[in-house]
C-alpha cells in the first residue's frame, strides 16, 4: 500500500463514526414534536401561513409541528427566542420580511435588527411571497387608489391608516407608497394586527389598512371595509376584479415574503434535510392550493438563494428605511 492511500484509509477510518453518526441523526431527524416559531399575533397572515406549513411537515415527518406566536417588539421577542433556542432542529423560526428590514435601533424595535444570514441564523428555505391588500373604511368614501391619492393630496396627514408597527413591511409599504404618489397619510400602530385594529377601521376611527389576504379576508368578504388595490405587480388570478396598486401608480410593488431559518449551530445535515422536507411540502397541490387561497404563493429557493434574496431586498428597502431612521424621534 502507497503512503497516499495509507493516508487516506487513515483518515476514513477517524472520519466514519463521525460521519455515521450524522448520518445517524439526520435518518432519525425528527423523532418528536417540532416547534416553529412565528413573530405575528395569532390569526395574521404569517400565523395562519405558518400552520398549514407546519401541518404538511408534520405529516410527513409523523411527528407535531407546534406554532408557537410571539409577536412585538418589530419581531425581535421572537427572534431572540428562536437564536436563544437549542441548535438541534427542532426549534425553526418563520421569520418574515420586517425581521430583514427592520429599524435597527428605532422606537419599538429591537436594537438587534435587522437580522442577517448566516449570521444570525442558519437558512432553510423560501416559505412563500405574500402580495399585500389595502383596505378602506367604508366612512372614508373612496372606492380606489386614485381617489385616495386625491383626498390624501387636498388633505395631508389627514388619512390613517393601520399597520403592524413601526418598522414592519406593512409600514415600510405604506411610507413607499406615500413616497412615489407624493403624499402623506398618519401611520397608527397596532401590535396585534389587524384584528385589533379592525373595529376602529370599521367605526371610521382609522382609514385605511394594509395586510395579507387571511387577515383581511372576513372583512373583505362581509364587504365591512372597501378593498382598494392588491400590491402585486399584476392582478392576482384569484382576484381579477381587483386592481393593483401600480395600475394607477406605476412601477410600484411590494408585498410579505416568509422564510425558514434554523439557530445557530445547527447540524448542517439537519439543515439539509429541513430544507428538502420543506421543498417536499411546498409541492404539494393540497398545500399550494390552501396558500393560493390566502394569498400566499409558494417560491422555492435553495438556502444559497435565500441568503442573496433577503440581502437584495434590504438594498431596495434601504432609502425607505434610512428616510424614517432620520424622521424618528
Amino acid at each position: 500500500m502507497t503512503s497516499l492511500m495509507k493516508i487516506v484509509a487513515a483518515c476514513a477510518v477517524f472520519f466514519a463514526p463521525g460521519l455515521a453518526a450524522a448520518n445517524a441523526q439526520t435518518n432519525d431527524f425528527p423523532n418528536k414534536p417540532v416547534r416553529f416559531i412565528v413573530d405575528s399575533a395569532p390569526g395574521s397572515a404569517n400565523d395562519v401561513t405558518l400552520r398549514f406549513v407546519a401541518e404538511k411537515l408534520g405529516q410527513i415527518w409523523g411527528q407535531q409541528g407546534i406554532v408557537v406566536t410571539q409577536p412585538g417588539a418589530g419581531g425581535g421577542i421572537a427572534t431572540r427566542a428562536a437564536s436563544g433556542s437549542s441548535a438541534d432542529g427542532y426549534t425553526v423560526y418563520m421569520a418574515g420580511a420586517s425581521t430583514f428590514l427592520a429599524l435597527a435601533g428605532a422606537a419599538g424595535v429591537a436594537p438587534n435588527l435587522p437580522i442577517e444570514m448566516p449570521r444570525d441564523f442558519v437558512p432553510i428555505g423560501m416559505v412563500a411571497l405574500q402580495p399585500m391588500f389595502i383596505g378602506a373604511s367604508h366612512s372614508l368614501a373612496i372606492a380606489s387608489i386614485g381617489e385616495l391619492i386625491d383626498r390624501a393630496k387636498a388633505r395631508p396627514n389627514e388619512i390613517s391608516y393601520a399597520a403592524t408597527g413601526r418598522g414592519r413591511i406593512t409600514h415600510l409599504t405604506m411610507e413607499l407608497l406615500q413616497k412615489m404618489a407624493n403624499i402623506k397619510l398618519q401611520l397608527v400602530p397596532y401590535s396585534g394586527g389587524p384584528a385589533a385594529a379592525m373595529n376602529d377601521i370599521m367605526t371610521g376611527r382609522i382609514g385605511l389598512v394594509l395586510d395579507g389576504y387571511s387577515s383581511l379576508a372576513g372583512a373583505m368578504q362581509g364587504n365591512s371595509i372597501k378593498a382598494l388595490a392588491v400590491t402585486s405587480p399584476e392582478r392576482l388570478r384569484e382576484f381579477p376584479d381587483l386592481p393593483t396598486v401600480a395600475e394607477t401608480v406605476p412601477g410600484f410593488q411590494a408585498g410579505g415574503w416568509n422564510v425558514l431559518v434554523a439557530p445557530l449551530g445547527t447540524p448542517d445535515a439537519v439543515a439539509r434535510k429541513l430544507s428538502a422536507d420543506l421543498r417536499k411540502a411546498l409541492d404539494d397541490p393540497e398545500l399550494r392550493a390552501k396558500l393560493a387561497a390566502i394569498g400566499a404563493f409558494v417560491r422555492h429557493m435553495t438556502p444559497d438563494e435565500l441568503n442573496a434574496f433577503s440581502q437584495g431586498e434590504q438594498k431596495t428597502w434601504r432609502p425607505i428605511l434610512e428616510q424614517l431612521a432620520r424622521e424618528a424621534p
